[in-house]
């Protein structure tokens, strides 16, 4: 039975999701947890929509497992509840939901929305919310980062913003990118795109964070996507900072198999 799992974590003592020998990771514990009710060799296929790196977090990660039909149906209804009580407190599963075997957490997903959060205030992030709150140290303009913003919507190259892997393609659709100031004074950046390389989110913020204190003209990050290589001049904005808040995919089955198909075509 092909299961879809609704995770959220706390990425700060984590080595990232992927499993790593000798590291704590999101898919080490998680695997850890499942086995213990479906034994090890009963828990195949973990796939995440989005492998975030050490000290990214998630509200609205989604990965899909094959578990045992028996298994499934004996536990269908206390699976949350079980992995509670067997999951260290930074992970959590919200929700363990049947899914057709058409279901892939990484290619059927139609859209990944990330949201980073800045505090700009002269005595930095709120204690309580340090973890999940980049501390800039230099006012930020709202209008400077929103101008900037603009240029980068849209289907590019983003090698300027990826660490670049061999027979992978840095061309994204980015349909999303914007700021807005929280009353609380925190600014939040959210991006949505069909997809993500490595590193590329904080990329872009690290860009537009240069341009929101002045230091860079609006034009900067969008005139970087001219080039075909990583650009030296851009910051990676620190990790704890994002957080991924959805991923969203078709309604049926047969959507899961198209988008899967139309994803493994590589963009040229």
């Amino acid at each position: 039975m092909r299961v879809r799992l609704d995770v959220t974590y706390d990425g700060t003592d984590f080595s990232g999701w992927a499993a790593q020998p000798g590291r704590r990771t999101v898919a080490g514990v998680l695997t850890e947890a499942l086995a213990v009710l479906f034994r090890v060799d009963g828990v195949t296929g973990l796939t995440v929509a989005g492998r975030t790196d050490a000290g990214v977090h998630a509200t609205g990660q989604v990965c899909h497992v094959d578990l045992p039909d028996e298994g499934w149906t004996g536990l269908a209804t206390s699976l949350v509840r079980r992995l509670a009580a067997l999951l260290p407190e930074d992970v959590r599963v919200r929700a363990a939901t049947a899914v057709a075997p058409e279901f892939d957490a990484r290619f059927s997903a139609l859209s990944r929305r990330y949201e980073y959060r800045v505090a700009d205030a002269p005595y930095g992030a709120e204690p309580l919310r340090r973890r999940d709150t980049l501390a800039w140290p230099r006012p930020l303009d709202a209008d400077l980062l929103a101008a900037a913003a603009t240029g980068l919507v849209g289907e590019h190259d983003f090698a300027a913003y990826c660490k670049r892997k061999e027979h992978a393609t840095t061309i994204r659709a980015i349909g999303r990118l914007d700021w807005r100031r929280e009353p609380d004074g925190v600014l939040v950046a959210t991006v949505a795109a069909d997809a993500f390389c490595q590193a590329m989110v904080r990329s872009l913020v690290g860009a537009m964070l240069a341009v929101g204190d002045g230091r860079r003209p609006v034009g900067w990050p969008a005139g970087l996507l001219r080039l075909r290589e990583r650009s030296s001049e851009v910051t990676v904005a620190p990790a704890h900072g994002l957080t991924l808040v959805e991923v969203t995919y078709p309604q049926d089955a047969a959507g899961y198999a198209r988008r899967a198909e139309l994803t493994r075509r590589m963009r040229a």
